[in-house]
C-alpha cells in the first residue's frame, strides 16, 4: 500500500466518520448517550464486530 492510498482512506473514515453529526446532530448527541450507558465489555463486543468487517471487507477486495 503506497502513501497516498493510506491517506485516502484515512480522508475517507473522517468522510464517513463526519456524515452522521453533520446530517442528525440530535440523533448524534442521543446515539452518543446510549453509548456511554453502555458496559466495557459491550463496547468492546461492537469494537470486535466493527474491526471483523471492516477486515472481512478488506479481504474480499484484495
Amino acid at each position: 500500500m503506497d502513501q497516498q492510498t493510506f491517506w485516502l482512506a484515512l480522508a475517507l473514515v473522517l468522510v464517513v466518520e463526519g456524515l452522521f453529526p453533520f446530517v442528525s446532530p440530535t440523533g448524534w448527541r442521543k446515539m452518543f448517550l446510549q453509548l456511554l450507558q453502555l458496559h466495557d465489555g459491550q463496547i468492546r463486543f461492537f469494537g470486535l464486530c466493527s474491526i471483523l468487517a471492516g477486515v472481512a471487507v478488506i479481504w474480499l477486495l484484495t
